[in-house]
């Protein structure tokens, strides 16, 4: 069975909004080890549509930093899962399904092959409830932002999630990335 893996940069008040981040070369080298160990990426369309073209355009160009640039080429090969019920085209290695969310991952984890990255908020507690989520990487920035989109929304959990962490990382610009696994 596959290993179901959630990553996300937050800030210390807990709000997930990509604008807030800026992610030092040691923080992106951080990131693209990480995809090493990806060979498929379940987004949300929202998510998706914030990540392609823009990486797949840095990794044709290498218009980012070495990291980036890392970063970029491995996310481009990795095949993908989008969930989207609006969504009619994507790119070559990308597979659009409208249904729903935790059966459709369900099915992907009992698949051959190395772990999935989840990425997409808004289908984190649909998954969490479903006990699909085995890890959870998460990077805190140093800032506080007080608005924007929460990691978890009041109530959106059945009940308490237990996790133990296994590692964390401090990088040259404050941020702290935090490894947990799912105890179950």
């Amino acid at each position: 069975m596959r290993t179901v893996s959630f990553a996300i940069n937050l800030s210390l008040d807990g709000y997930c909004d990509h604008t807030f981040a800026n992610p030092s070369e040691q923080l992106m080298e951080y990131f693209a080890d990480m995809m090493e160990g990806i060979d498929l990426v379940f987004y949300g369309r929202v998510t998706y549509e914030l990540m392609f073209p823009y990486w797949e355009d840095v990794a044709r160009h290498e218009s980012g930093s070495p990291a980036e640039n890392r970063f970029a080429k491995r996310l481009s090969v990795i095949d993908n899962v989008v969930m989207s019920r609006t969504l009619t085209t994507a790119r070559d290695n990308t597979t659009i399904v409208s249904g729903n969310a935790a059966d459709e991952l369900r099915k992907l984890k009992q698949t051959e092959g190395g772990k999935i990255s989840v990425s997409s908020v808004s289908l984190l507690p649909e998954l969490i409830n479903a006990g699909l989520i085995d890890e959870f990487e998460l990077v805190i920035h140093p800032a506080l932002v007080g608005n924007g989109r929460q990691l978890l929304p009041s109530g959106s959990l059945h009940e308490q999630l237990n996790l133990k962490l296994v590692s964390t990382q401090t990088f040259d610009n404050g941020c702290v990335a935090q490894h947990y696994v799912n105890l179950r």
